[in-house]
């Protein structure tokens, strides 16, 4: 599968990228527009973990769109987040709200069933595999969640959104331990942090966060502000998304760089 990357070291982390891929398949005659369905990407969060093979970590990636299907998000099409404003499993909006689909258009639950075998289930076969052959190798294994977000999306939180928000499922995803050394890596950087806030942890970290069986997961949501030149009003195609600049991004990349190294530690302590 061109679209599934699995790049496989043997350190006792998984680096989980779900939400990077650009690929619309075969639905880019039934969006509105290819910019608006690609808007929501988490856009350079693969460049900026790129180091992540040299730290040992095995790396899951999918190209495909979360417009095509969001592979974090429960299976079932619940809402992860009961009572606030989400986009679902096949997502039908933006995350401002505006229809991605020419009318007419929008995905059936056969087509939803048909994207789920296609990609969903690949995606995260592919993790549970890789839980299976680290557990072999070590007794606890993190895996590790990446996102990024726009810092201000009104119709999903109120105000500006801290740079860095871990979620662990209110707490049930991790040890406490590790969930306080990450925590406290981001209070020693220069940018915001919240723990458990608005983003808890989506499908991969609650599904398959299992500190009991040694598998200990994390979602971290960085606000874009954070590595790229994130401009004040909402994107459009002549400004959004804006380059990815390494230099601006340095300062993010170590802190990210200590976060891993640090489950690593953990991880084999």
């Amino acid at each position: 599968m061109s679209w599934l990357t699995v790049r496989k070291n043997n350190a006792p982390l998984i680096v989980s990228l779900p939400h990077t891929g650009t690929d619309l398949a075969d639905i880019e005659s039934a969006v509105v527009s290819p910019w608006l369905a690609r808007r929501d990407c988490d856009w350079w969060i693969d460049k900026l973990y790129d180091f992540a093979d040299e730290l040992g970590a095995t790396v899951v990636h999918t190209a495909i769109s979360r417009t095509v299907i969001d592979v974090n998000r429960d299976p079932s099409g619940a809402s992860l987040y009961p009572g606030q404003t989400t986009t679902g499993l096949c997502p039908t909006e933006t995350f401002d709200g505006d229809p991605l689909y020419k009318m007419g258009f929008e995905p059936s639950p056969s087509e939803i069933d048909r994207r789920r075998a296609t990609y969903f289930e690949p995606y995260h076969a592919a993790l549970e595999g890789e839980m299976a052959r680290l557990r072999g190798l070590h007794e606890k294994i993190v895996l590790y969640d990446c996102h990024s977000i726009r810092s201000v999306l009104p119709r999903l939180f109120d105000g500006t959104l801290p740079v860095f928000n871990l979620g662990t499922n209110d707490g049930q995803s991790t040890d406490p331990a590790l969930q306080d050394m990450v925590s406290a890596i981001m209070s020693e950087s220069e940018h915001s942090a919240v723990v458990n806030g608005r983003f808890k942890g989506g499908w991969i970290t609650r599904h398959h966060g299992n500190p009991g069986a040694g598998v200990h997961a994390l979602q971290m949501e960085l606000s874009n502000r954070g590595y790229m030149r994130e401009p004040e009003e909402a994107g459009r195609p002549d400004n959004w998304p804006t380059p990815y600049d390494p230099e601006y991004a340095a300062p993010m990349r170590e802190t990210l760089k200590t976060i891993l190294e640090t489950c690593i530690r953990w991880a084999k302590s």
